[in-house]
C-alpha cells in the first residue's frame, strides 16, 4: 500500500498532507527516511515526527447533528473543537466542514479513503439545507438563487431551492464555497438567521437530535461508496 493511503486510512492525516510530511523528512520507515511513493508492507514500522502509527483497525462512520457554536476542527488547540465536543473514544475527524454558526448534519470517521471520496466529490455531490432569513422571501430572490449568484469572484452553480414558509426556504447545493448561502443571501440582501444542513448524499439527519450521533447503516455506507466510488474497496 502507498505511504499516503496508509497513513490515511490509519487517521493520521490526509494523503495531500502525508506528501508534505514525506518530502519535509518527517516520516520514517523501518528507520529509513520515507519517499514520496513508497510502499508500506505489512509489519513496516512507520514513524511520523517521532511517533510510530498504529493503524486504526475498526472503521468508524458517524452521522453527527452538530449544535451551533461547535467548531469543524481536529485541531485541539481550537476552542469548542468537534472532537472535543463527541469525546469519541476512537480517532475520528470530520469530512468537510459546517460553520460555527450552522447546525445539522456533519459526517465523522477515521477512514481516510471515505474522505478522500466525499472531498473528490464535493463539487458534485448534493447537500441539503434548510434555511431561515430576516424578511420574506419573493420570487425573484428564489429566482435569482437557483440561477446562480455572483460571489467569491465567480458563479454559484444552479441550484434547487423551495419556499417553505415566508421567511425560510429549502436548498440543495452541488458546490461547497466557502459560507456559500450565508453570501448568496447576503449578495441578494438578506441575512440567514439559521442555518441547518439536513442532507449529505444519501446521508440525511431524520430525528437525530442537536448534540447527538448515530452509526451509519450498512445500507447507507454501501450507497455512499458506490456513489464516491469505493464500493470495491
Amino acid at each position: 500500500m502507498r505511504l499516503n493511503k496508509y497513513l490515511s486510512d490509519a487517521g493520521v492525516c490526509s494523503r495531500r498532507e502525508a506528501d508534505r510530511l514525506t518530502e519535509a523528512g518527517e516520516i520514517t520507515i523501518n528507520g529509513k527516511r520515507a519517499e514520496t511513493g513508497m510502499q508500506v508492507e505489512p509489519g513496516d514500522v512507520v514513524v511520523v515526527k517521532g511517533k510510530t502509527v498504529v493503524p486504526e483497525e475498526k472503521k468508524v462512520y458517524l452521522a453527527f447533528n452538530k449544535p451551533r457554536g461547535i467548531v469543524c476542527t481536529a485541531e485541539k488547540r481550537e476552542k469548542n473543537n468537534v472532537i472535543d465536543y463527541l469525546s469519541y473514544p476512537v480517532r475520528i475527524y470530520p469530512v468537510g466542514r459546517l460553520d460555527k454558526d450552522s447546525e445539522g448534519l456533519l459526517l465523522m470517521t477515521n477512514d481516510g479513503a471515505i474522505v478522500n471520496g466525499i472531498m473528490r466529490a464535493r463539487n458534485r455531490h448534493e447537500k441539503e439545507y434548510q434555511v431561515e432569513v430576516n424578511k420574506e422571501t419573493t420570487p425573484e430572490f428564489l429566482k435569482k438563487m437557483a440561477s446562480g449568484v455572483p460571489i467569491l469572484d465567480t458563479v454559484t452553480r444552479p441550484c434547487r431551492i423551495q419556499k417553505t414558509g415566508e421567511r425560510s426556504f429549502t436548498i440543495i447545493l452541488t458546490q461547497g464555497l466557502n459560507r456559500q448561502i450565508r453570501r448568496m443571501c447576503e449578495a441578494l440582501g438578506y441575512r440567514v438567521t439559521k442555518l441547518k444542513r439536513v442532507r449529505i448524499m444519501n446521508i440525511h439527519l431524520k430525528d437525530l437530535k442537536t448534540g447527538e450521533y448515530r452509526p451509519l447503516t450498512e445500507k447507507e455506507l454501501a450507497e455512499l461508496k458506490k456513489q464516491i466510488g469505493e464500493e470495491k474497496r
